[in-house]
C-alpha cells in the first residue's frame, strides 16, 4: 500500500473523515496537531485487539524470520496484529528499493499460509518519504499512528498496547503473553522497558560477538551507574524492545521523526510522568549484525568496533556517576535551602559536578522549582523534570571531556560491580561482566 501524506491539497479518505467525526476526542486532537498521514489499512481492526506490534523495515534480508518468532509465540488472551511498515526515501537506492520489495512479496507470502483473524499481519509501504525525515523514527510513527487509529475504531484505544519490534528480531515463546499479562498486573503504568539480550555466538564471525558484548555491556553499564547515581529514570531505551499504552503514546505526543534516538527521545516523555515499569519475564533478541542505516546505535557501533584499531570499547567514566550520587543523594535537602545552604552545597560538591551545575544555572533552576512547588515530593519530581535523563548524559558527557576522559568498558562495569557488592573475577572478561549485569537487570541471584 502506498503511503498518502495528510497536506491541504489532499482529502481524506471516507474511513478518515469517519474517524474525525466519531473518534475519541484526544485521538482527533493528536491527529490534528502531530498526524503524519492518512489511515493506511483497509482491513478493519479485529474487535477484540488487545496488542498491536509496531515494525519498521527498511532494506532487510529476513523479514519473514521476524514474523515467524511473533507466530510461535504462546497465544495472549486477546488478538494481535502486527504492522510492518517498509519504508524508503525519495532517494532510496534502487538496491534498496528492491531488497523492500522483496521483503513485502515474502511477507505477502508467509502470511497468506495462514487464516487466522487473531493474528493479522499488515504491510504499509510508505515509498518516497521526505529525506529530512525519513528513517525509522518516521517509519515506528506511521505505524504507532496506525495503531492508535485502530484501536480506536474498536473502542479499545484506553486498553490497546502498541508493542515496539524490529525487522531482524527474534523473541521467547512467552513474549506476547507476557507483555498482556505485564499490563494487566500494573494497570497504571504507561509503558515498559523489555528485556532484550543481543546473541553472544552464532553464524557471524567470531570479532561480531565480541563488539556486541561490549556494547551491550556498554548500555547495560550505563543504565546501571545512573542507578547507582540515585536517577529514578535509569531504564534501557531501545527501540525493538519497549511497549506503550496508545492512551500514553497519544498524550505524550506520539513519536518523533528523528533518523536515530528515536527510542531515547520519544521514551523519555513516557518515563517523565511516573510510573514507568520493566518486563524482565520474557526476552527480545536483537540482531548483533553490523549497519550503517542510522548514524548511531547498535548496528553502528559494532561495525565501528570492527574497524577500530584499538583493542576493545570505551566507554563513561564511573567518577562521573560517583560524583553526580553527591547531587541526587542532597535533593530533598535542597528543598528546605536557602542561598546560604545552596552555596555551601556547591562548594561541597566535587570540583567537575560543581562547575558543571554553575553553567546550568543550578541556583537559579533550584530556586524557581522551590517557588513552583509546596512539599518535597513535588519539589523531587520537578527537579528531575530539570536533571532529566538529557541533563543526566550531558553532564556525563562533561565529565569525560573536561576531567577524567573514556576509560576501557570492562574496567567501568568491573568497578560498578565492586561498588554494588557483586563479587566478580578481577579478571573476569567482558562476556562475563555481561553476564553478571544481565543476571542483575534481570533480578535473577
Amino acid at each position: 500500500m502506498r503511503l498518502t501524506k495528510e497536506t491541504n491539497s489532499t482529502p481524506a479518505t471516507e474511513r478518515s473523515r469517519r474517524f474525525v467525526e466519531s473518534g475519541n476526542s484526544s485521538v482527533v486532537s493528536y491527529f490534528k496537531r502531530f498526524g503524519f498521514c492518512d489511515s493506511q489499512l483497509a482491513a478493519e481492526a479485529h474487535p477484540d485487539v488487545g496488542l498491536i506490534i509496531v515494525i519498521p523495515c527498511f532494506d532487510e534480508p529476513d523479514l519473514p524470520g521476524s514474523l515467524r518468532a511473533l507466530r510461535e509465540c504462546q497465544s495472549p488472551g486477546c488478538a494481535v496484529e502486527i504492522i510492518v511498515v517498509v519504508n524508503s526515501s525519495e532517494h532510496s537506492s534502487c538496491d534498496v528499493l528492491k531488497r523492500n520489495r522483496e521483503s513485502i512479496a515474502a511477507a505477502r507470502e508467509w502470511s497468506g499460509r495462514y487464516q487466522d483473524s487473531r493474528f493479522a499481519v499488515h504491510l504499509i509501504e510508505a515509498k518516497g518519504l521526505p529525506r529530512k525525515h525519513a528513517g525509522v523514527g518516521l517509519a515506528r510513527k506511521i505505524g504507532m499512528d496506525e495503531a492508535v487509529r485502530r484501536f480506536d475504531s474498536v473502542g479499545r484505544f484506553g486498553s490497546g498496547i502498541i508493542v515496539c519490534y524490529d525487522a531482524d528480531c527474534l523473541c521467547d515463546a512467552n513474549y506476547l503473553v507476557e507483555i498482556e499479562r505485564h499490563f494487566n498486573h500494573y494497570p497504571e503504568t504507561p509503558g515498559c522497558s523489555i528485556y532484550f539480550e543481543h546473541p553472544l555466538a552464532g553464524p557471524e564471525e567470531t570479532e561480531v560477538y565480541r563488539a556486541i558484548t561490549e556494547y551491550e555491556l556498554h548500555l547495560r553499564y550505563y543504565v546501571e551507574a545512573c542507578r547507582y547515581a540515585g536517577h529514578p529514570h535509569a531504564f534501557h531505551t531501545i527501540g525493538s524492545s519497549m511497549a506503550v499504552r496508545a492512551s500514553a503514546y497519544v498524550a505524550q505526543g506520539g513519536m518523533n521523526k528523528r533518523q536515530a534516538g528515536e527510542d531515547f527521545y520519544f521514551l523519555q516523555k513516557v518515563i517523565q510522568p511516573g510510573g514507568f515499569t520493566e518486563l524482565n519475564s520474557t526476552r527480545v533478541i536483537p540482531s548483533p549484525r553490523v549497519s550503517d542505516r542510522v548514524p548511531f546505535g547498535t548496528g553502528k557501533a559494532v561495525g565501528e568496533l570492527l574497524a577500530s584499531s584499538s583493542k576493545g570499547m570505551m566507554s563513561y567514566p564511573l567518577q562521573a556517576f560517583v560524583e553526580l550520587g553527591c547531587l541526587f543523594t542532597e535533593v530533598a535537602i535542597l528543598f528546605e535551602a536557602d542561598e546560604l545552604v545552596e552555596k555551601d552545597f556547591l562548594n561541597r560538591c566535587p570540583g567537575c559536578l560543581a562547575r558543571f551545575l554553575c553553567e546550568q544555572g543550578f541556583s537559579a533552576q533550584v530556586a524557581e522549582i522551590r517557588r513552583q512547588t509546596s512539599n518535597a515530593e513535588t519539589f523531587r519530581k520537578r527537579f528531575f523534570g530539570w536533571f532529566n535523563a538529557f541533563m543526566l548524559m550531558k553532564f556525563v558527557h562533561f565529565a569525560r571531556d573536561q576531567e577524567f576522559g573514556e576509560e576501557p568498558i570492562e574496567l567501568g562495569a568491573r568497578d560498578l560491580l565492586k561498588l554494588l557488592n557483586i563479587k566478580i573475577n578481577e579478571q573476569a572478561d567482558a562476556s562475563r561482566l555481561l553476564e553478571a549485569y544481565r543476571q542483575k537487570q534481570r533480578g535473577m541471584p
